[in-house]
């Protein structure tokens, strides 16, 4: 079967799904799948490109800088990536490339029913959830509402629309929301993925509100007289920082008081010299062209952070997987998640197995009653009261190995390259429950089970990977292990040569841990209940795919 995969997209996760991109398409199963990739530029057009391109640091480096900066597609007037020698493909002839797509994209436009909408139109099958749990997943302010609905939970919230929050009295506004919901009070644009356009208040200061919301609109305000007193080194600093998608807005902007389009850093220059020199007391606001129009405020909650994946069976039983817990750190946040190492992690959650068991009896009702298929991850938090309080379905995890989602299905038994099959066949079964195309989706699906139960009547030969105790042979030990997976010929089992009279096969459920420390202690151990309890349960999944 030829898998289209899709990454990049015109959403701020951009750069996150080009990570993505990468690993999935080095961990998809080569002996069942022929992967092709598609790359989605900025203003969502469709290329055909080579393994090579993914070895680019990142999406923006692969573009020459304009006028010395560094942007994005949009801020080209052509079309960039087909001059620089890209195959550009159209929707209309999708079916010529590839059989299915699997979407490694996040965020609006890539997550929301956008691209899943599309690709049913042309009779593509995809992955992951379909046009309704898609929806619901990228709303966090209708999240919210079903979510109280289907779990009872109370958790206080507010929102506000753009032109009220124009018009209203800021420091009234901000004095009732705190009387409402407390302090820290949680910012958050509604739409977005990877905790891009979330602030926290911690203490009562309204210039920092205002900041805040400002950001989390995806606007901002330049005093004329600041900008005429910076030095043109600093305009262009400012202008460049504009062009970076997790901290600052993006490219094109939008002058609000004209409705001029601003495509690139040195527009934006010459834009905000002319507006200052003309008018020198005026501020000169302007916002993204994807800019929030809503925002959401939410009450602080103390408590234990934990990211619980929900997967399917066959006939679409909802089965949550361990619950991992987040600490160590104060808000899990895009800094947190893919720059620093600060945060730690543990499976399941540190607290009671009663509780653990709330938490999954918790997500997999969410996940079923909010019209959500084939997987997602649900995060929330536990209350020092044992409150259970969800929020942020996200309907298409991280794609990596060491995505939350994926060290928890490794604890069913299920390696990246496993959970990636899976996740394929799911969702062709999802896909099939709409009705379209009904009777070619179902010839696909017989022929990757044939594929499937013939690997599994004739396995591949084992191949041994052996590691000694060092942080480095381990490390290297996983990426062969991964390596060897993907391309399918042979079967890989790691084996810990710990000393010369110590030697440990190491199972699939600690291929993630981080050091040969946290391996050791694994090893000596004994496995949580609801670990054990979890694999048990999701047996008629994993027997499927493993051998």
């Amino acid at each position: 079967m030829r898998i289209g995969i899709f990454f990049g997209g015109p959403s701020r996760e951009r750069e996150v799904s080009f990570m993505g991109g990468r690993t999935a398409y080095e961990s998809i199963d080569k002996s069942l799948f022929e992967p092709v990739l598609v790359f989605v530029s900025g203003w969502g057009r469709f290329y055909k490109v080579e393994p090579d391109f993914l070895q680019q640091e990142s999406i923006r480096s692969s573009l020459p800088t304009l006028d010395g900066f560094a942007v994005y597609d949009e801020s080209f007037e052509d079309d960039i990536f087909t001059e620089v020698g890209m195959e550009a493909i159209e929707p209309d002839w999708f079916e010529e490339h590839f059989d299915m797509a699997f979407l490694a994209m996040h965020g609006p436009d890539c997550e929301d029913g956008a691209i899943q909408g599309l690709l049913e139109w042309h009779k593509i099958p995809y992955t992951g959830p379909g046009l309704v749990g898609s929806a619901i997943g990228i709303n966090k302010i209708l999240q919210n509402e079903l979510i109280a609905l289907v779990t009872g939970q109370q958790k206080k919230t507010a929102t506000i629309s753009r032109d009220d929050w124009e018009q209203t009295d800021k420091g009234a506004f901000f004095a009732s929301l705190v009387e409402h919901l407390g302090l820290p009070v949680v910012v958050k644009a509604p739409h977005q993925g990877s905790s891009i356009g979330v602030s926290i208040i911690r203490t009562y200061d309204l210039d920092a509100f205002c900041e805040a919301v400002d950001k989390c609109f995806f606007t901002v305000c330049m005093p004329a007289g600041v900008w005429l007193d910076m030095s043109d080194k600093d305009k262009d600093k400012y202008a460049q920082d504009i062009a970076n998608l997790d901290s600052g807005i993006g490219y094109p902007l939008v002058l609000e008081d004209t409705g001029d389009y601003i495509l690139s850093p040195v527009e934006l220059v010459g834009m905000l010299d002319s507006l200052a020199e003309e008018a020198p007391d005026s501020n000169m606001v302007f916002a993204s062209v994807n800019a929030e129009d809503d925002l959401l405020f939410e009450e602080f909650i103390a408590g234990q952070e934990f990211s619980c994946g929900v997967i399917q069976d066959d006939d679409g039983t909802a089965i949550a997987l361990p619950p991992t817990e987040i600490y160590n750190t104060e808000a899990f946040d895009f800094q947190t998640k893919y720059k620093t190492n600060v945060a730690r992690k543990r499976i399941p959650v540190g607290t009671s197995l009663e509780n653990n068991r709330l938490i999954q009896e918790s997500v997999a009702t969410v996940f079923k009653r909010l019209g959500i298929n084939v997987y997602s991850r649900i995060d929330g938090f536990l209350t020092p009261d044992n409150r259970v309080l969800l929020h942020d379905p996200n309907t298409i995890p991280g794609m990596s190995p060491a995505s939350l989602i994926f060290k928890q299905m490794a604890e069913i038994g299920m390696n990246f390259t496993d959970s990636l099959t899976y996740l394929i066949r799911q969702s062709l079964r999802e896909r099939i429950r709409t009705g379209k195309d009904t009777f070619r989706l179902k010839q696909l699906l017989l022929d990757l089970d044939d594929r499937l139960a013939e690997r599994k009547a004739n396995p591949a030969p084992e191949k041994t990977i052996t590691f000694g105790p060092s942080d480095d042979a381990w490390t290297k030990a996983r990426a062969e292990y991964h390596r060897t997976a993907a391309f399918g010929a042979e079967r890989p089992v790691l084996l810990y040569q710990k000393s010369a009279a110590e030697t440990y096969e190491i199972p699939v459920n600690l291929l993630f841990k981080d050091t040969i420390a946290d391996l050791d202690t694994a090893l000596t151990t004994p496995r949580h209940p609801l670990l054990i309890e979890t694999a048990e349960r999701a047996r008629s999944v994993t027997e499927r795919y493993l051998i």
